[in-house]
């Protein structure tokens, strides 16, 4: 990565395992093939591989059973739009919280705009906790729910197991964005009915890849039809996952990186993981307080991950964003973060906010002089007032 603080694992793990490298160039070097065309030595290797990496992320979101369930595509917006257009029709009920991301918000707009169906935002407050009783007036009628695991604003989680027994009580259907907290925490996602994930963040694979895990028993209608490897005579695309879900060709050499960052979550250990990065977090809230020309927003809770958000006083978080990396090598991400209900809430949906994210390849060296960049590109403007 070069002379440069890497602070934005939130938005994508740009500093990787080398083995996960190694992983990609041998499958182009030595596999190449592609899973499910042909019975040659190279294309089993290669749905090994895909079976490898099925498995693992199976693993990592705590369920058992057929690795079928994981379902791939490029990403966790794909697994949710794959989801909420796959379950949602006309006369449906669509939930979402004040936290939940674009990959939630707009295709849930989007059915509302095609089919109407009615959208409802459950609100929260500053500290990242939902209005539960706001949530549950919500529920009544429910269809499907969508919640947002962890804030990509506040770092924030929510309590998704509990919330998903209410929302079952209900009898709608729980959708689960897992995108921020998937490798970097253990987490309990408890008998949510969908999980959507990310390869490019956490789980420490390449961009590219992603995709949904879905529980035994429930059908989601997919958008694409196509080649499958199989049942070629057939009109219809098989019922089955996940071919049903996967028409055309993986993303071979992506799962390959995506099985080796989950490998190498699995023999780290996500409880030492979050240990490391949690004491990085903090040691990034007691500098960013220090200073009179930001105000933090995520709050100080020690189940959260990586992220620590801030508004500038008086000063254009961009600006400050593009000083950090020209003056100081501190790379960071500006704007709304694609969760604007969330920026609402905190009163910078006009300004936006400056997010500062650890992950695994982060270092104290890296906290420290972001502290110091950021304290001298806020420097000539105002203080905030208490």
């Amino acid at each position: 990565m070069g002379l440069v603080h890497y602070l934005d694992h939130a938005a994508t793990s740009a500093i990787r395992p080398p083995e996960v490298v190694e992983a990609m160039r041998r499958y182009l070097d030595e596999v190449g093939a592609t899973p499910g065309r042909g019975g040659h030595r190279l294309a089993v290797e290669a749905g090994r591989i895909v079976l490898d990496a099925r498995t693992r992320i199976r693993d990592l979101l705590g369920r058992t059973g057929d690795p079928g369930r994981v379902v791939f595509g490029p990403n966790a917006t794909w697994g949710m739009n794959t989801a909420l257009h796959g379950l949602l029709g006309a006369g449906d009920v669509l939930v979402h919280t004040v936290f939940d991301h674009n990959a939630a918000l707009r295709p849930g707009w989007a059915l509302a705009q095609s089919f109407g169906i009615e959208l409802r935002i459950v609100p929260g407050d500053a500290s990242g906790a939902l209005d539960l009783d706001a949530f549950r007036r919500a529920l009544d009628g429910a269809t499907l729910v969508t919640l947002n695991a962890a804030s990509n604003v506040l770092g924030s989680t929510l309590p998704i197991a509990p919330l998903v027994e209410e929302v079952h009580a209900a009898g709608a259907l729980a959708l689960v964005d897992s995108a921020q907290v998937l490798g970097h925490l253990p987490f309990d996602f408890g008998d949510a009915d969908l999980i959507a994930f990310t390869g490019h963040k956490g789980l420490l694979g390449p961009q590219g890849t992603g995709g949904l895990w879905i529980r035994p028993g429930l059908e989601v209608v997919g958008s694409h039809q196509g080649g499958t490897g199989g049942a070629s005579h057939e009109r219809a695309m098989p019922t089955r996952l996940p071919d049903a879900l996967e028409p055309g060709t993986l993303n071979g050499p992506g799962l390959a990186g995506l099985a080796a960052g989950a490998r190498r979550l699995a023999e780290h250990g996500l409880d030492r993981l979050h240990r490391e990065t949690a004491a990085l977090k903090a040691r990034l809230i007691e500098g960013v307080d220090a200073l009179p020309g930001v105000r933090r927003l995520t709050p100080h809770a020690p189940d959260g991950v990586g992220i620590v958000t801030v508004a500038i006083a008086d000063g254009d978080p961009a600006d400050v964003a593009r000083r950090l990396d020209r003056d100081h090598g501190v790379l960071t991400r500006a704007g709304l973060h694609c969760a604007p209900e969330a920026h609402r809430l905190l009163g910078t949906l006009e300004t936006g906010g400056l997010r500062l994210s650890v992950g695994w390849g982060s270092t104290s060296r890296d906290i420290d002089a972001a502290v110091e960049a950021l304290d001298r590109c806020t420097a000539p403007v105002q203080r905030f007032t208490s």
